[in-house]
């Protein structure tokens, strides 16, 4: 709300910054006001809000706007200097075509090398009177200096989870043991989780396998690993699923409050593992999670990633 009120504000009096940096985690709806700041700037009828109606509004939601540039990247663990040159420096003093407005909207934004960045910021530093960038990032502690002091920062801070849960039940009709699970994600996440039938699936194979990773043998679990990469399930949503389940057994040992879990319908799983679990081993098993996703972005081996992780789980202490 802070974050839209600004832009309705910077509309309603006129002054809108040149350059715009949107930082929040992923799924939190940093392209979805993003996109509505852009299109309402755009919009023929002049408001604070867009209309959704006028031709240019259209042209935004069919992604067809000729003064929206979305700027892309060919490697995917970086933005080069070459995709800041040719998509927004050399095409920036192009005036508009159909609106006053001419916007640049830069997704994953902390993949800019340094070069690129310095790139762009000649660009910022002398912009048209027309032209608008907006970074989008995860992570803005990766932009230089110099780029964070010539942009308007906003960070989108999380819903709370029963702000997330209403939406889920009461504007897609989702069963509430399902919301409460969804909602434990960013809000863009939850909606797509909540109406999908593979994350469903997904679920039961991860609950399967947090519940029985004692029992079975490290060969087995590796087995159930493949089979949901195999299934193009995500194996990021994988490692979130554990995280939640182990932040539960974590919290019921702590609280004994059930009002507390996510997965209220598994408690009486949640504390067995609890009851065989220390503490130090429940923390090791949360730090063993967040360093296979760490080893997972690094593009590390997948299988042998999930297998020290797997290994962790079973024999925590």
């Amino acid at each position: 709300e802070m974050v839209k009120d600004h832009f309705k504000k910077a509309i309603q009096n006129h002054k809108i910054s040149h350059a715009y940096i949107l930082t929040g985690e992923a799924g939190m709806g940093r392209k979805s006001i993003a996109n509505a700041f852009a299109m309402t700037l755009l919009c023929e009828k002049g408001g604070s809000e867009p209309c959704m109606m006028c031709h240019s509004c259209k042209q935004v939601m069919s992604g067809n706007h000729p003064d929206l540039i979305y700027v892309t990247h060919e490697k995917p663990g970086s933005i080069g200097v070459d995709d800041v040159r040719e998509q927004i420096n050399d095409t920036i003093m192009i005036r508009p075509y159909s609106s006053y407005y001419k916007i640049y909207i830069v997704d994953e934004a902390e993949k800019m090398t340094v070069q690129a960045q310095n790139a762009l910021l000649k660009t910022i530093e002398e912009p048209p009177a027309y032209a608008v960038i907006i970074l989008i990032t995860t992570n803005q502690e990766a932009f230089l200096p110099t780029i964070l002091s010539r942009c308007v920062q906003m960070k989108l801070k999380p819903l709370k989870d029963f702000t997330i849960k209403s939406y889920l039940t009461q504007n897609l009709h989702i069963a509430e043991k399902d919301a409460d699970i969804c909602a434990a994600f960013a809000i863009g996440k939850a909606i797509h989780l909540a109406s999908s039938d593979e994350f469903r699936e997904l679920f039961q194979k991860v609950m399967v396998l947090v519940k029985n990773v004692g029992t079975m043998d490290i060969s087995m679990l590796l087995d159930c690993i493949r089979e949901m990469k195999e299934q193009n399930f995500d194996i990021g949503e994988v490692l979130d699923l554990m995280q939640l389940w182990y932040r539960d057994v974590l919290m019921f040992k702590v609280t004994k409050d059930m009002n507390l879990l996510i997965f209220k319908d598994e408690y009486k799983m949640i504390n067995e593992t609890g009851e065989k679990v220390d503490y130090a081993g429940l923390e090791a098993i949360l730090a063993a999670i967040d360093t296979a996703r760490t080893r997972l972005n690094a593009k590390v081996n997948m299988e042998l990633a999930m297998e020290l992780l797997l290994l962790t789980m079973k024999n925590p202490s």
